[in-house]
């Protein structure tokens, strides 16, 4: 038993100090959380430089068309020859005002497309082949390109109107422009994104780390406090400096503590109590038979109180070893109820009758109130209900024969039969009260017993669907024991002390 209580406690200090493990909670954030939030940062930065740089360009192209359409229009309305295209072109580039910004070539395609004209003049004679050329020559509309500058490698923006006369392409207009001011002004715009995502990422792991490290501290502490329990150090407390999940978690382990303080005292004090109270009966039991080995006694009166002694002994060691069993039983949850419908207080009735000639030897009287009506049969194991009853009638000789009288009675209560012991002892303190059905307490009685029988009996009781009150009589001394037992009421047989 002390071994099982061992290995529960072991298994309780395991799981709590698998849920305070702080190592590697840093790397696991900063790996699962932080990691996350900087690859969306990351993304974000990507996405708005992608964006600016697609509006920015659109942008270009946009503006690039309009002009290419407003003057491919002009061109096809008035030019209704091509040596009248020809002049309005040379006219439309020694009028043009944006010289330093964008390059004006006018195409013939009588022999394929050929620069005739350019803004640039360095341009004229060439044979561009480019997508927007060709685009447009096939389908008559206006059409753009942006890539690298055959001649100079240079990233340009193309865009080709087509002017038509009677259906047919007399020329291309065409406009182009560089990208390098663009790639300029992208470049510093990306710059400034990515510095501010670096930022941002930045102040999320300041943010981060403060916040694990408000979470690791307190962790830490709480793991060394429970690798003190789990080395001895019971009963231990730590101060709740959090209201949160980790002030819950101090206060789990504060009880835990004080939980298996109390255990650990009431084990000693278990130990302690049935050593004494199995060596008692041992001592009485051999020194009584090795004086009648001996043949020391002549008298016959002698000789039978020595063997009632060795009898009544070695019956109350019997009681001992089978509660002790019991316990042990329901401890590892070998403990099982054979239920069949009885009849309570016949059974009841004969564990009175059966005490009270024993109890009047002790100057005890053991008082039974008999009931005003007979019973119907409620569904219990006679067995352990028979172990019920006479743990409470030896209970209340024990801590209550110094009022010499022990009454009991048998009726309902609240749908619930009801069997009430009372003695006329001392009572129970007040602050004890709510302990005495804990296993191995005692607390202040000085009566020999081992601690665990209020807590069988508290077992069964519950097993049977019922419940077992114990409180001080309110109209004087004493104290009053009341076993509430359902007339049909499921039976619990998963339940353990």
């Amino acid at each position: 038993m002390a071994e099982q209580n061992s290995a529960d406690k072991g298994r309780m200090v395991q799981r709590i100090r698998r849920g305070l493990h702080v190592r590697g909670i840093r790397n696991r954030w900063l790996r699962n959380s932080f990691l996350a939030i900087s690859l969306g940062i990351a993304a974000v930065a990507v996405i708005f430089i992608v964006v600016l740089w697609a509006y920015y360009s659109n942008s270009i192209r946009a503006g690039l068309e309009n002009k290419a359409n407003t003057a491919s229009s002009f061109f096809a309305s008035y030019a209704t020859t091509e040596s009248e295209y020809l002049e309005m072109a040379a006219y439309y580039i020694a009028d043009f005002n944006e010289k330093n910004e964008l390059e004006v070539q006018f195409l013939t395609v009588d022999e394929g497309p050929v620069v005739y004209l350019s803004s640039y003049g360095l341009t004229s004679g060439s044979r561009p082949d480019t997508e927007d050329i060709r685009a447009a020559l096939e389908t008559g509309r206006i059409r753009s390109w942006s890539g690298g500058d055959a001649a100079t490698g240079e990233w340009i923006m193309a865009v080709s109107a087509p002017i038509l006369q009677g259906g047919q392409v007399r020329g291309i207009l065409r406009l182009v422009t560089s990208m390098r001011p663009m790639q300029r002004q992208m470049i510093v715009l990306s710059a400034i994104v990515i510095f501010a995502a670096l930022v941002l990422i930045f102040l999320t792991y300041l943010m981060n780390m403060a916040y694990v490290r408000s979470i690791i501290e307190p962790m830490a502490s709480l793991t060394e406090t429970a690798k003190r329990i789990a080395s001895g150090y019971y009963g231990i407390q730590i101060e709740k400096e959090y209201d949160d999940e980790i002030g819950d978690l101090t206060e789990a382990i504060n009880e835990m503590s004080a939980a298996i303080s109390r255990n650990e005292q009431m084990k000693s004090e278990f130990i302690s109590s049935v050593s004494h109270e199995l060596r008692t009966p041992l001592t009485a039991i051999n020194g009584w038979g090795e004086t009648l080995l001996a043949g020391k006694l002549d008298n016959p009166q002698d000789y039978r109180k020595g063997m009632h002694i060795i009898v009544s002994e070695s019956r109350r060691l019997t009681k001992m070893v089978e509660e002790l069993l019991e316990f042990s039983r329901i401890e590892d949850g070998r403990f099982n109820l054979n239920i069949e419908m009885i009849d309570l207080q016949a059974e009841f009735e004969d564990a009175v009758y059966t005490y009270q000639e024993f109890y009047k030897k002790e100057g005890i009287a053991l008082n039974y109130t008999m009931p005003d009506r007979e019973f119907a049969p409620i569904p219990g194991d006679p067995e352990r209900l028979r172990q019920v009853f006479s743990n409470l009638l030896d209970n209340a000789a024990k801590h209550g024969g110094a009022g010499k009288r022990i009454d009991t009675a048998i009726g309902e209560e609240e749908g619930y039969l009801a069997i009430v012991i009372r003695d006329y002892g001392p009572g129970i303190p007040e602050e004890e009260l709510p302990h005495v059905r804990e296993k191995f307490y005692k607390g202040s009685s000085k009566a020999r017993g081992n601690g665990i029988g209020l807590a069988v009996c508290d077992e069964i009781i519950q097993r049977h669907g019922g419940r077992l009150d114990i409180h001080n009589a309110q109209d004087g001394a004493g104290c009053v024991v009341t076993v509430l037992l359902p007339r049909t009421a499921p039976v619990k047989q998963e339940a353990g002390i």
